[in-house]
């Protein structure tokens, strides 16, 4: 787990998810999370099994906390918060094949979910956020280091990250990250996302003078 995390926003999307989707295929991201919270769920589960479809073969398909539409449209796996399905009983329903994160804000959710069996951790939000009105006090940098060095599992950071802040968060040692305005607001989807991949690449390897 490594680069780019893509999650949608269609209240954001300036060209509509199934374009948004169709780009970050293309600019190979590992990870699409679909994550829409208004709408039926006969729209939500004809959405999803849309953007599934882009994201067969080396993308994986994530679907944000509705467990019922991933097992419908045969996703990769759920994204979870702290107010959704526990995990345990997430994991018991997708069985241990399907790729379950979590969004944590603190040192104790992060422990308690990878003791749990998540499969990576969302920390959120690194920043302040206008793309999640729920989204808490910022839990800065300084959380994503404190996991790395503590636990070990993969984190995707989420939340305030623009162009001008992703390397801080890189350098803290995320393992993935997202950044929803700053991509999907703009003409050139694929071209942002192009730009925050190659930020991975420009980070020194241990050992490495930067």
């Amino acid at each position: 787990m490594k680069g780019y995390y893509f999650i949608t926003d269609s209240s954001f999307s300036k060209n509509g998810n199934f374009s948004d989707v169709c780009n970050a295929v293309k600019a190979e991201v590992s990870f699409v999370q679909f994550r829409e919270k208004k709408g039926t769920t006969r729209n939500l589960y004809n959405d999803a099994l849309a953007l599934r479809e882009q994201c067969k073969g080396t993308t994986k398909f994530i679907v944000n906390d509705r467990i019922d539409i991933a097992m419908a449209v045969d996703a990769d796996g759920v994204h979870i918060g702290q107010d959704d399905m526990p995990l345990s009983v997430a994991r018991k329903i997708l069985g241990k094949d399907k790729i379950i994160g979590v969004t944590v804000h603190n040192m104790l959710e992060a422990i308690e979910a990878t003791t749990g069996g998540a499969d990576y951790l969302g920390v959120a939000p690194v920043f302040a956020t206008s793309t999640k009105e729920d989204s808490g006090n910022p839990c800065g940098v300084e959380l994503i280091s404190e996991i790395k060095r503590k636990l070990p599992i993969p984190v995707a950071a989420i939340g305030g990250i623009n162009l001008d802040n992703a390397l801080d968060v890189i350098n803290a040692g995320a393992d993935m990250i997202c950044a929803i305005s700053a991509v999907v607001t703009k003409d050139d989807v694929f071209g942002e996302i192009k730009k925050f991949q190659r930020l991975f690449f420009s980070v020194p390897k241990e050992g490495q003078k930067k």
